[in-house]
Parts: C-alpha cells; structure tokens; sequence
C-alpha cells in the first residue's frame, strides 16, 4: 500500500497530466478554424456599399477583403451570418460566432472592449438631406429639427452628442431611431424626418443611388473616424486578431484596399495601418 507520500506525488502526477491534456485539446482558436475548415463571422448585410445582400449572396467592399484574406487560410469555408446590428458584438462576446466582417465604428469604448482591427475605412459623420432643403446647408442646421440614426450605433452616439451642442442654437434636435439605416432613409424620403446621420461613404452610396431624393451635407463634422472589423479581446482569439490585421495592413501598403475603394466609393481613403491608442 503505498504512503501518504506516494499517494500525494501520484496524484500530483495525475493533475499534471490532466491539465496537460487539457491544454493540448484547448487549441486556440485560429488552430480550430483551421481544424474545422470554417471560419464563421457576422455581417449586417444592410450597409451598403460596405456589405449588403444582392442575387442572394452577400457583396459588397468587405466581402471583396475577404476573398484577398481568405487566401492565408487555404480549405477554409468563410461562411457569413446575416444578423441585426444590435446583436453583433453581444454575440461576438459571447462565442456565437468567430469574428465579426462588418462595419464597426471605432469608439474609445469599443477598443477597450473588444480587439477592433486595422482600418478598414472612413467614417467620419455626415448628414443626408432631402434633395433641394434649402433649410439644412451645414450640420448646425439641424437645430429644431427632426433627425433620424441607427439604434445601438456609434453614429446615434455622434448625433445624440452633437444635438447636445445645438440646444441654444434653434431649438432641440428631435432625435429618431431606427432599426437599420434602409428605414431612416425611407423616413427621410417620406418627409417624416428632415436629416439622417451616417457615416460619410454611407450617405454618399445612399445618394448615388437616388440622385434624384437625396444629397448629402458637407462638412462633416465632429473626430475623424475609422471603421474596422472586430474580434473578442482574449488570449484565445489572439492568434486570429493578428492574422486578420497584418493581411488588412498588407492589403493597406500593396494598394488593394485603395483599389476597391475606388471600386466601391469611387475614390481612395487615406487609412493608417493601426488605430490610435484608446482614451
């Protein structure tokens, strides 16, 4: 029968060798996507140019990014989950899916919350207009008047933070929220609403596409901006994180992401390769 001693080193090497095992089956999750052959991500598909639904399928500026990126992972499936915006990064934190391929405003509290990725693109804030609203020829004339955004959004934030300023300068802003962006347009067309606050490469889509409707509002206004993608800020999805911002920057430096942004906004954005530190 063996000693207390011996019973004590016995079990010490059990444990060893069950947190061994563990740790060798808990690869991380690039090694599992690799592993599986899927790599699972989440888009909101109503954003156009930057991603949106067309024959089907989901195209757009980002889904061209990802063809170039896919090529670092050779037999992996991109498969891409259409989903509401507001349940995007909540799933992102809670494992649902592996990384998020979408249009993700950098705000100084999503960069201590999650992983975001090297630019992706502008997104600095701008107004659209009913085309020929005399009223609204520069953002601050928005005071009094009846201005629509996303729910959830960094560009409601942008909104909600600069109606604050207007107060004194004709009146409150009436602030709406909408599901997604389609909806605030629509509004905006109807006359039920007299501005809608996006990002800029946005609105100039939405203007391209009815000319006729709609024109956009310059200067922007308040910081310069980026979009980026995002990952969950985790030891485990570090190796992932990195994969995905040194093919954007590759990207980035050889001049493709300029060429699609010709493509997709009908000009090149000035990007740097890495966002500015969180405040």
């Amino acid at each position: 029968m063996p000693s207390s001693i011996s019973r004590a080193l016995l079990f010490g090497a059990a444990l060893v060798t069950i947190l061994s095992s563990t740790a060798a089956n808990a690869a991380d999750l690039l090694d599992k996507i690799k592993a599986d052959k899927v790599f699972t991500v989440a888009t909101e598909a109503r954003f156009a140019p930057f991603e949106f639904v067309e024959d089907d399928k989901i195209v757009g500026y980002s889904a061209d990014i990802m063809v170039e990126i896919m090529k670092a992972l050779p037999g992996v499936e991109l498969k891409r989950l259409d989903l509401p915006w507001q349940g995007i990064l909540p799933g992102l934190a809670a494992g649902r899916f592996d990384y998020v391929v979408t249009s993700v405003t950098v705000t100084p509290e999503r960069m201590k919350a999650y992983h975001l990725s090297a630019p992706i693109a502008d997104a600095t804030m701008a107004l659209l207009k009913r085309k020929g609203d005399a009223t609204i020829t520069k953002p601050e004339d928005i005071a009094g008047k009846a201005v629509g955004s996303q729910a959830g959004s960094a560009q409601l934030a942008a909104l909600e933070t600069f109606a604050a300023t207007l107060k004194d300068k004709g009146g409150p802003v009436t602030v709406s929220t909408y599901t997604d962006f389609s909806e605030a347009y629509a509004d905006l067309g109807a006359g039920r609403i007299q501005a809608v606050v996006n990002s800029l490469p946005n609105l100039l889509e939405a203007a391209r596409q009815r000319p006729d409707v709609f024109e956009v509002v310059l200067p922007t206004f308040g910081p310069k901006t980026y979009f980026s993608w995002a990952g969950r800020n985790d030891a485990d999805s570090a190796s992932l994180n990195a994969l995905m911002d040194t093919e954007l920057v590759k990207l980035n430096t050889s001049g493709k992401l300029a060429e699609l942004q010709k493509k997709w906004f009908g000009a090149p954005m000035e990007l740097p390769e890495t966002l500015p530190a969180a405040e």
